[in-house]
């Protein structure tokens, strides 16, 4: 490995954050990398008996919503027909099945599930309830940890919420933003406060373990008023879970074309401002009695309210992505499905594999991707890394844990390393320092 890949980071830090432009990092090497030069690998691990204890999880995409909001990023859907739906429904259950059958897959059963979006709650009840049960027919869930179902505030009912108890899911997340109308009909979202404050009474009465609720701060329209008055009342309603994004405006939203035709009458917050609210925000929950356990996210008890899809991959889990432009993990290669809706559905419906591209990672990547990830919740372990690796994480990365601590952002000492709030509220941002060489500076998707 090359010991000196820290070098020259202080310049890259020292870089303005971009207005615009991806910067949560939920991948390493970036996407842009991943090629269909290498999906040979996908084959390769496919073929190979399952990796010994390594955990493996399931991700499940819905990507249809009601009104895709100004932000979105990720691949959903807002014009599709009933009989659209069933089919992309009936791909991801054959997509399912085509990989149960292979050696990875043959004697696994997930420790994980998440089922994301898109809207995941838009289906209809009885849509629910025969997809989650063709999908644990094929690879049952029952012995999970952990089944995760995203919920939009407009499309929760008891009845839906009753269906997924008995589908075995056992977190909730739902996606609120704020708790201020003007700030959610500014950026596009179609629920108010009063479909929040339902919801959330739905959810809670059919006994979920863990019920967690989504914040963002850097909004169009927000105010540090319109933020911190969400948060009392989040802080009232005793969610289990309180996880809070930083706006973000990549190329391919809504709201960067509104910015780039000069459309918006009051333009987001910047990085800075972004930063010092949710210093302020992780810093209210905390006197509220919630503990930080991770860069996003404050939960009232860290034992009982876990988030185990997150921190599986951030330690090396195997993970297998269904659906359009779905993204898997899988024994050291990376693969992502097509991104097109018919391509998708008619590349499963032929019977094959529908991955469009992949990356194989080396001894390198693999403890770079591991170590970037844990950063992000804010503390990783120079005893693990040396079992796992064989590796010292204090010398491999030398030159960018001191440019960082000089930042105030980090401190290391022979346990490992500790991000401080302000490096914790910027880890997307210091991420890409500790980066081979070869993988700075490139594209991120």
């Amino acid at each position: 490995m090359d010991s000196h890949s820290g070098s020259g980071c202080g310049g890259l830090l020292d870089e303005d954050e971009p207005f615009v432009g991806s910067y949560f990092v939920s991948a390493y090497p970036p996407f842009s990398t991943w090629t269909k030069n290498e999906l040979h690998h996908v084959e390769r691990v496919l073929d190979a008996p399952s990796p010994g204890r390594v955990a493996f999880g399931l991700y499940v995409h819905v990507p249809f919503c009601v009104e895709r909001c100004r932000y979105c990023y990720y691949l959903s859907y807002d014009d599709k027909s009933f009989s659209d739906v069933d089919a992309y429904l009936d791909a991801v259950v054959r997509e399912l099945t085509q990989y149960r059958h292979r050696p990875a897959f043959s004697d696994r059963k997930p420790s994980f599930v998440y089922f994301g979006g898109g809207t995941p709650s838009l289906l209809p009840t009885p849509t629910i309830e025969r997809f989650l049960g063709r999908l644990q027919a094929i690879l049952p869930w029952s012995h999970a940890e952990e089944v995760t179902f995203e919920c939009a505030p407009r499309s929760v009912t008891r009845e839906k919420m009753q269906t997924l108890r008995d589908g075995g899911v056992t977190r909730v997340s739902l996606g609120v933003q704020q708790l201020n109308d003007e700030v959610l009909q500014r950026n596009g979202r179609v629920h108010r406060v009063a479909d929040i404050e339902r919801a959330y009474e739905c959810i809670r009465s059919a006994g979920f373990r863990v019920v967690n609720i989504d914040l963002m701060v850097g909004l169009v329209g927000e105010t540090a008023a319109t933020i911190f008055e969400t948060l009392e009342r989040v802080v009232r309603m005793q969610a289990d879970s309180v996880t809070i994004y930083q706006l973000e405006i990549p190329h391919n939203t809504p709201l960067y074309q509104a910015l780039h035709a000069g459309t918006l009458p009051v333009p987001p917050a910047d990085w800075a401002v972004k930063h010092q609210r949710l210093l302020e925000s992780f810093s209210r929950l905390e006197q509220a009695g919630y503990v930080l356990r991770s860069a996003y996210t404050a939960v009232r008890d860290p034992v009982a309210h876990q988030f185990v899809y997150q921190d599986a991959q951030y330690f090396g889990a195997d993970l297998l992505g269904l659906g359009a432009a779905s993204f898997s993990y899988l024994n050291g290669v990376h693969f992502q499905n097509l991104a097109s809706f018919h391509a998708y559905v008619d590349r499963v419906r032929s019977g094959a594999l529908p991955a469009a591209r992949a990356y194989g990672l080396d001894e390198e990547d693999r403890l770079i991707r591991e170590f970037v990830l844990q950063l992000k919740l804010g503390a990783v372990s120079a005893k693990h890394f040396h079992e796992k690796f064989g590796a010292d994480i204090l010398a491999r990365f030398a030159d960018t844990l001191a440019a960082c601590s000089q930042r105030g952002w980090l401190t290391f000492d022979a346990d490992g390393v500790t991000l401080t709030r302000d490096g914790l509220v910027r880890v997307d941002r210091m991420i890409p320092a500790f980066y081979a060489q070869r993988h700075r500076g490139v594209r991120y998707s």
